[in-house]
C-alpha cells in the first residue's frame, strides 16, 4: 500500500487499488485521533460524498468509524455538494466535515476531504497531522466499529438533509427576482453529479425557465470526466448554440464546487474571465466594496479590475484553502482561481460552483448583456488581457534537470527582461512587458503545467512558446 497523501483538495486515489473500505476507516481513525487530540471532537462530523461508486457505501463506514470513537456524525441523506456541506458544518457549528469526492477527477477515482470548524479545506499543518496518523497506522487494525443501529441508539448518528438551509442563503446572496423577470431561459448541466436538484431546483422555485441536461445519477459521468470544462461538455455547447431560446448555460462539476459557463451564441467563457467580470458587477452594479484574492496562477485581469475601483488583490499560492482563509476572515470580497473555484463575502470559504453560476446568471439579467458584451465592456475600461494554460512532458533528464534551470532564470526571454520572480507557487516571472509566464511542477506525473498571460492574443502565442522553448532546452 503507497502512503497516505492529501494534496490540494484532501487524499484522493483509485478506487480499490489505493482507495479501499479498510484504508478510509484507518484515514477516519487518523481524523478522529487528531481532533481528538486537540479537543475539537465534541461538536460532532458533518459527513457527506458525492455522485461517485460506493460513496455512500465509504461516508457509512466512516460513521461507524467515528461512532466508535465517540464521535457524532451528522449524515447526508444523499450525494451533497462540496460547497453545500461546508454550509451545513458552519450551521451547525460542528468539529468538521469528512466529504467523499473526488470532485473533476474520472469516475474510477475517490477522495476523502476533512475540513475543520472554520469551514474551509484543511490547511497543511492539519493534513500533515491526519497524514502522519495514518500512515503509521496502515496494515493495522487501530480502529473500533459499531453499527449504525448501535450508533443511533447512543445518540452518535444521526441523519440530516441540508439543502433547505442552503438554499435560505442563497436567496440572501442573489437577486433571483431579477432573474425572473429578465424572462431569460437557462441551460443546466450538473454533469450526472450532485449538483442535480441543486441548482435547476432553486431557479425552478423562483420561476425562471429551466432546460436540464445530463441530470440524473451516473457514476461514469457519461464516460467523460466531470468537469465543466470546454472540452468535456461539448453536447452541452452545441444544445445551446442550435437554440436560440436559450440565453446562459450554466453547469457545475461532479460535486458542484466548481462551474463553467457557456454565453447565449454557444461560446465557452474562461473561468478567468468569469471571475474579473463578477468582482467588476459587484463592485460597479451591486456597489458592494472590498478587495480580491486569486491564486498566483490566475489571470491579472482581476488585478486590472482592482486598480479601476481603488482596491487591492492578495495572491495566494494554488489551492482554495488559501482563499478560503481570506474569506472566513472577512478580508475579501471575492476570491477566485482559474480552475473555476469561487467565493464571495458573507458565504462559505469554500468553492461553490452553484453560487458562481447564480452570480453569474444575475449579471447577464441585471445588465441585459450577453457575456461577450460584458467582456468587450470591461476590456474597454481595464485594458485587454488574454490567458492561457498548457502542460509540457518532461523526458527523465529535463526532469531531472528542471529545478536548477528554475532556480538560476536567464535575465530575460525573447528579448523581454524579467523584472520580477514569484515563488508563492511554482515560478512565475513577471516581464517588462506587463506579460507573464508560471511554471507548476505536478507532483503526480513528469509534466510542468505552463500559464502564460498578455495583453494581446499574438504576444501570448509568443509568451507561450518561449516559455515551452525555455523548459525544453530548444
Amino acid at each position: 500500500m503507497s502512503q497516505i497523501k492529501f494534496g490540494t483538495s484532501g487524499w484522493r486515489g483509485i478506487l480499490c487499488e489505493d482507495f479501499t473500505l479498510n484504508n478510509v476507516r484507518v484515514v477516519t481513525q487518523a481524523i478522529a485521533d487528531h481532533l481528538q487530540a486537540e479537543g475539537l471532537a465534541d461538536a460532532g462530523l458533518v459527513i457527506g460524498y458525492d455522485a461517485r461508486f460506493m460513496g455512500a457505501d465509504f461516508a457509512r463506514e466512516t460513521a461507524r468509524v467515528l461512532a466508535g470513537a465517540g464521535i457524532k456524525s451528522f449524515f447526508c441523506i444523499r450525494d451533497t455538494p462540496t460547497p453545500v456541506i461546508a454550509h451545513e458544518l458552519l450551521r451547525r457549528k460542528a468539529s468538521g466535515a469528512i466529504n467523499f469526492t473526488a470532485s473533476h477527477n474520472p469516475y474510477d477515482y475517490n477522495g476523502i476531504k476533512f475540513s475543520p470548524a472554520w469551514g474551509g479545506p484543511a490547511l497543511p499543518e492539519t493534513t500533515g497531522d491526519i497524514e502522519k496518523r495514518a500512515n503509521e497506522m496502515l496494515d493495522e487494525i487501530v480502529y473500533k466499529e459499531i453499527t449504525l443501529t448501535q450508533a443511533k441508539e447512543k445518540g452518535l448518528f444521526e441523519e440530516i438533509n441540508p439543502r433547505e438551509e442552503y438554499f435560505k442563503t442563497l436567496r440572501k446572496l442573489i437577486d433571483f427576482d431579477a432573474i425572473a423577470a429578465s424572462g431569460m431561459k437557462l441551460a443546466v448541466n450538473p454533469l450526472y453529479g450532485s449538483g442535480r436538484d441543486y441548482l435547476d431546483t432553486i431557479l425552478e422555485e423562483a420561476g425562471v425557465p429551466v432546460v436540464k441536461v445530463n441530470d440524473h445519477l451516473d457514476p461514469y459521468f457519461g464516460g467523460e470526466p466531470p468537469e465543466p470544462a470546454e472540452a468535456h461538455i461539448p453536447d452541452f455547447i452545441e444544445l445551446i448554440k442550435n437554440d436560440d431560446s436559450i440565453a446562459l448555460g450554466i453547469a457545475t462539476d461532479g460535486d458542484a464546487d466548481r462551474f463553467g459557463i457557456v454565453d447565449g451564441d454557444g461560446s465557452y467563457i474562461e473561468p478567468n474571465y468569469i471571475l474579473a467580470l463578477l468582482f467588476d458587477y459587484m463592485i460597479r452594479t451591486k456597489k458592494m466594496k472590498g478587495n480580491a484574492a486569486r491564486s498566483v496562477a490566475t489571470s491579472h485581469l482581476i488585478d486590472a479590475v482592482a486598480k479601476y475601483h481603488g482596491v487591492e488583490v492578495l495572491e495566494t499560492p494554488v489551492g482554495f484553502k488559501y482563499i478560503g482563509e481570506y474569506i472566513s476572515e472577512d478580508k475579501i470580497l471575492i476570491g477566485g482561481e482559474e480552475s473555476a473555484g469561487l467565493s464571495i463575502c458573507g458565504h462559505v470559504p469554500e468553492k461553490d460552483g452553484i453560487l458562481a453560476c447564480l452570480l453569474v446568471a444575475e449579471m447577464v439579467a441585471v445588465e441585459k448583456k450577453s457575456l461577450r458584451e460584458l467582456l468587450a465592456d470591461l476590456y474597454s475600461r481595464v485594458g485587454e488581457i488574454y490567458t492561457k494554460r498548457i502542460n509540457i512532458r518532461l523526458s527523465p533528464q529535463l526532469e531531472a534537470s528542471l529545478p536548477a534551470k528554475l532556480q538560476n532564470p536567464p535575465h530575460e526571454i525573447g528579448g523581454n527582461t524579467i523584472e520580477q520572480v514569484i515563488k508563492i507557487d511554482g515560478n512565475k516571472f513577471l516581464f517588462d512587458d506587463g506579460s507573464w509566464m508560471l511554471f507548476r511542477k505536478s507532483g503526480t506525473e513528469p509534466v510542468v503545467r505552463l500559464y502564460g498571460e498578455a495583453g494581446t492574443a499574438e504576444r501570448l502565442a509568443e509568451v507561450m512558446a518561449q516559455g515551452q522553448a525555455f523548459i525544453l532546452g530548444e
